[in-house]
């Protein structure tokens, strides 16, 4: 312990905060009142050019097409459009920010052409179940798409679920996807889809409060539901990126994964092993349907969600599948707080060069708590990660010094927090405490891989209990991304 509790604030002092904090307050929230779409747009293409609703399957947004505003501009329920995925358009809808469109039966798939339909004009391609091969020139626009920055969103069923009779059902087209293709036959996502036919099931999450997509803007994700579909087979050898979210019960790693998530090139993807789930048992009149997207045993909705708002991305802020690049930088404005309260948003008295706490490097550096009184400090940024970027790592050099005596019990705590633009707390990222108290600087590294594409805020909250005083500095700072 280095003794160096701090003194009382002055009443000056003390409304100098109270200033400061109502202003970070503004620049945290304020931007709350302006809907998220005033900003961004996520162009989203549903596929309706492969058999999409042959036999009893009804997977489009709106029998109106390509534009579903055109059935109904201000859809509120499910039902104001026709299909068995009205409920995920209309969700979509109703959020904000997103522009839907769908490419109509008869159609192809291009990339870089000039019709409004081409995948050059959105940020994701959803493929609900396809039933019918994709061309060679297809599938070569596709994959350039997701090289070039776009998001990908396969869904198939279990095998033999042929709809159409033509002898290939969705997972021998989207395995033929990944491996057939003119652009990267080698694997490119890091997995393949396994031909099982499971009955029934309610894969679980893994645990893991950073995951943009279990924990997102839409809700948390804790369970899915299988009523005949299939997994996936995790190959990290050939991709590290591929990561499964969600896993048959029984199963882990590389096997049995449900839904996971992966990156090619620039771009996301992401794959789901049923289309019971997004099923909202609405839709054309002759279909026989499953409500799966409100199945109560389940967080299907969040999960679907979630995971386009993943796959999108920056929206049209960040050039969708065209231009989502990374390069290497450090991202983090007066990292080392030498420039004092500048870049940051802090409580009063945070970022400074006093001597009762020393700095790691230089003179300033940011002190939350030390105060032996109940009290709360913050210190944020705002950063934009680009949607390129495979990597992300925050990273701080962090000193806890504490009065505290147990050994057990954590009576102070800092918060390591990532903050959308409206202020909501997406993830916790870590929580240290007076546990943790120790002599030096400790480098702390956390991954924010997850939030590419997106302006997040990066902030530290520190908590002190009533007495008893435990300081936590922080210094060198970092957001390396690549």
């Amino acid at each position: 312990m280095s003794g160096s509790r701090r003194s009382p604030r002055s009443l000056t002092t003390a409304l100098a905060g109270i200033g400061l904090l109502v202003t970070a307050a503004a620049l945290q929230f304020g931007a709350a009142a302006a809907p998220a779409h005033a900003a961004t747009t996520h162009r989203i293409l549903f596929d309706n050019a492969h058999a999409e609703t042959a036999g009893n399957a009804d997977w489009i947004i709106s029998t109106s097409q390509p534009d579903p505003l055109g059935q109904d501009s201000t859809p509120s329920a499910e039902t104001d459009w026709t299909g068995a995925l009205s409920s995920w358009g209309v969700s979509l809808q109703k959020a904000g920010g997103y522009s839907l469109k769908t490419l109509p039966s008869g159609s192809a798939l291009n990339y870089g052409g000039s019709s409004a339909t081409d995948l050059s004009n959105f940020d994701t391609l959803v493929l609900p179940e396809p039933n019918t091969l994709f061309t060679t020139a297809e599938k070569t626009a596709i994959m350039n798409f997701v090289k070039n920055g776009g998001g990908l969103f396969m869904i198939s069923d279990h095998t033999g679920a042929d709809r159409n009779n033509d002898g290939q059902d969705a997972v021998e087209i989207l395995n033929d996807l990944m491996t057939n293709n003119s652009v990267d036959s080698t694997d490119p996502f890091g997995f393949s889809i396994d031909s099982l036919s499971i009955g029934s099931d309610h894969p679980s999450a893994i645990g893991d409060s950073t995951d943009p997509v279990l924990h997102g803007s839409f809700g948390t994700v804790s369970k899915s539901l299988i009523a005949s579909g299939t997994t996936a087979t995790l190959k990290p050898a050939d991709n590290p990126s591929v990561k499964g979210l969600l896993y048959r019960t029984g199963y882990s790693g590389n096997t049995g994964a449900f839904f996971l998530t992966s990156t090619f090139g620039s771009g996301r993807v992401a794959f789901w092993g049923d289309s019971s789930p997004i099923d909202d048992g609405t839709g054309q009149s002759g279909n026989t349907l499953y409500d799966g997207w409100n199945d109560t045993s389940a967080t299907n909705a969040a999960l679907a969600l979630n995971a386009t708002a993943f796959l999108a991305g920056s929206g049209t802020t960040g050039g969708g599948g065209g231009t989502g690049t990374c390069t290497a930088a450090q991202l983090l404005g007066n990292n080392g707080f030498e420039s004092g309260a500048t870049a940051w948003t802090a409580s009063s008295g945070v970022i400074t060069n006093d001597s009762g706490e020393a700095a790691r490097t230089g003179s300033y550096k940011a002190w939350l708590s030390g105060y032996g009184s109940a009290h709360t400090d913050t210190l944020a940024q705002t950063v934009t990660i680009p949607a390129g970027c495979t990597n992300a790592v925050l990273s701080f050099y962090l000193h806890v010094d504490t009065d505290e005596t147990t050994t057990s019990t954590a009576y102070d705590t800092l918060k390591a927090q990532v903050l959308d633009s409206g202020g909501t707390v997406l993830s916790t990222l870590a929580t240290y405490s007076n546990l943790n108290a120790a002599s030096g600087y400790t480098q702390r590294s956390l991954s924010l891989a997850g939030y590419a594409g997106q302006t997040v805020t990066v902030k530290f909250t520190g908590t002190e209990g009533s007495t008893l005083q435990t300081s936590f500095v922080i210094d060198d700072t970092a957001l390396n991304v690549s």
